[in-house]
């Protein structure tokens, strides 16, 4: 037993050194910081584990989940920050950084509009969202005292009366997902896919005002971005040498999401829709269905 603890934290430590800041306590200048060996680079060469694959035969009970993870919540907090990147290091980046450059970058291509993932999404079509350009008031009144010069074009408006807002992951208040849980007979387990992620915030123009609404910025499909949550660390609070992939947090359910919808006969409504203006009610109904699951795969056994 001895021996095998001992095995267990020397693979701890090894796993440690190669996912940390590479060459962290061996450079000799800032610029060293990062750079790796090419032993390091071939053990850095992977991808995330697979999904095995699963018959429909092999589906014993099957329904979709819409939650909403509140980045409120601590738990939630390492897929928010960090949301200033001006004064941290590039290996450090938030979900949504991640997912909108990935996007910008054309590493990710699945993006959608709904989650049905019926209509595709470009970043041309979220541009109104995510950026917001108005007259201020005094420049209005700017124009209107010379508005023959300046529809002459014989005079231009000053920048300081354009007011510009830029939607930033400071902004993100959740994230959406869909998942699938189901029930393998072949493994004889309840097990959970997920399947869609869709940040939420205010629109661009609404930022900074009271109670804003928020939407649904852009849905994407999640089995066609693993490998880009692969490569990007999300903060370990418990151990900041062994940092953890998107993917990983993601897939293994490090977060805390509250269901708001789930897969009905009345077209999937949501559960705002029939408990109306009551959020213990709401809260009562998501642990209900939570429950329904649970013992689904509880009733599959007989003692």
């Amino acid at each position: 037993m001895k021996l095998r603890n001992c095995l267990l934290v020397l693979l701890a430590i090894t796993a440690g050194k190669l996912s940390a800041q590479s060459n962290l306590l061996n450079a000799k200048t800032p610029s060293d910081i990062g750079k790796k060996t090419p032993a390091q680079l071939i053990s850095d060469n992977d991808k995330p584990l697979p999904y095995g694959y699963v018959h429909d035969r092999d589906v014993l009970m099957g329904k979709s989940i819409w939650e909403l993870i509140d980045l409120d919540e601590r738990i939630n907090f390492p897929l928010y920050y960090p949301i200033d990147t001006a004064n941290i290091g590039k290996d450090r980046r938030s979900l949504f950084t991640v997912l909108l450059n990935g996007i910008k970058s054309g590493k990710i291509t699945e993006v959608y509009a709904d989650d049905y993932f019926n209509t595709k999404k470009t970043l041309k079509d979220m541009q109104s969202s995510f950026k917001y350009v108005d007259t201020t008031q005094t420049g209005l009144d700017e124009i209107n005292n010379f508005y023959d010069d300046y529809k002459a074009g014989r005079k231009v408006l000053d920048p300081q009366y354009i007011n510009t807002k830029d939607l930033t992951a400071q902004d993100i208040t959740g994230y959406k997902i869909k998942g699938y849980w189901y029930f393998d007979k072949r493994q004889s387990e309840l097990k959970y896919r997920l399947l869609g992620i869709c940040p939420v915030s205010p629109e661009a123009r609404d930022i900074g005002a009271e109670n804003p609404d928020v939407i649904e910025l852009f849905w994407v499909y999640f089995p066609a971005i693993r490998d880009v949550l692969h490569e990007a660390k999300a903060f370990n609070d418990k151990n900041s040498a062994q940092p953890i992939t998107f993917d990983h947090l993601l897939n293994s359910r490090r977060f805390n999401g509250v269901i708001y919808k789930e897969e009905n006969v009345y077209g999937d409504r949501n559960i705002a829709d029939y408990e109306r203006d009551n959020a213990q009610m709401q809260l009562l109904e998501s642990e209900r269905i939570k429950e329904k699951i649970r013992n689904f795969e509880q009733d599959m056994w007989n003692y």
